[in-house]
């Protein structure tokens, strides 16, 4: 089910990937584990862990293209 529902903001200056995964740990145990996540290419959703610990859990990534954020 395709919702784009905004589950979550956080703001900082800037986001590091152990952020990431706190918050898609939170997400994820009281919303369930998604099908897919769609982010930017950030460096906190692209590192390498965040990476990882999704294929781990089963969750497919889709990026939104670089100067597209309609997708």
């Amino acid at each position: 089910m395709n919702t784009r529902e905004c589950l979550a903001i956080d703001l900082a200056g800037s986001l590091r990937s152990d952020d990431v995964l706190e918050r898609l740990s939170w997400l994820f145990a009281t919303r369930g584990v998604p099908d897919h996540i769609r982010s930017d290419n950030g460096p906190e959703f692209t590192a390498n862990v965040v990476r990882d610990w999704l294929r781990r859990v089963g969750v497919k990534t889709l990026f939104i293209e670089p100067g597209s954020p309609w997708d």
